[in-house]
């Protein structure tokens, strides 16, 4: 019985120590180099890895996650224009003070 209640209690932290947002993309968008519809979004924060999920679509990118100075009044999603696609660059988490960060590992500018 302990190893069941045990099992239980391991199972519960785990999912607890998910965060859940929603997020809209209101134009396809790029994210780690994976194209994705405009639309509604479920995104679950695990660790240093983001999991978008609508429908039976489901990604997983690898993310850096920065605390901020202030929270974030709203989620907004910062974009940069490459090659006439939108690649999302970090995503701010409204009511958060949470930063997640893709980097796609491109350096712009000079430098080595």
């Amino acid at each position: 019985m302990k190893k069941l209640f045990l099992t239980f209690a391991v199972a519960a932290l785990s999912v607890a120590s998910a965060e859940t947002f929603g997020i809209t993309l209101n134009d396809p968008s790029v994210i780690k180099g994976t194209e994705i519809k405009a639309g509604d979004y479920k995104l679950d924060l695990k660790g240093n890895a983001v999991v978008l999920t609508r429908g039976k679509t489901r990604i997983e990118v690898p993310a850096t996650v920065q605390t901020v100075e202030q929270k974030n009044g709203g989620t907004s999603i910062i974009y940069s224009h490459e090659n006439g696609k939108n690649v999302v660059r970090a995503i701010r988490l409204g009511g958060t003070k949470t930063k997640l960060v893709f980097d796609d590992g491109v350096q712009s500018g000079g430098g080595e």
